[in-house]
């Protein structure tokens, strides 16, 4: 695997949980101008990490990790409730996303253009 693809699906990830959580809580114009530039950065992270993996690979994971993120960001930082079902959905969201990552026959070959 190539570690600075995947550096860039965590940073992409992380950016795109930052600017949510800004999302919610910004208010001042500078607050709403920092969301912007985590968006810009976010979709920059997205487009490299695109360059040394498939697209479908990248944007499984991260919008896996979104969805996953902000449910637990909306559980532990705006306390709101989570149910068993939604773990359960967030379970099979990850298995589906490391079934695609496995299964990927691209993935070899993106690794020989690459690596």
């Amino acid at each position: 695997m190539n570690n600075k693809a995947w550096f860039y699906v965590g940073l992409t990830s992380i950016f795109e949980l930052i600017w949510l959580y800004g999302f919610n809580r910004a208010e001042a114009p500078w607050q709403w101008a920092l969301v912007v530039l985590f968006i810009f950065m976010d979709l920059n992270f997205l487009a490299k990490a695109c360059q040394y993996l498939a697209a479908g690979t990248v944007y499984a994971v991260f919008a896996a990790v979104g969805t996953i993120g902000t449910i637990l960001m909306d559980t532990f930082l705006l306390e709101q409730t989570i149910s068993s079902a939604m773990m359960v959905c967030m379970a099979l969201i990850l298995l589906g996303v490391l079934g695609l990552n496995l299964s990927d026959p691209s993935a070899d070959e993106e690794e020989e253009n690459h690596g």
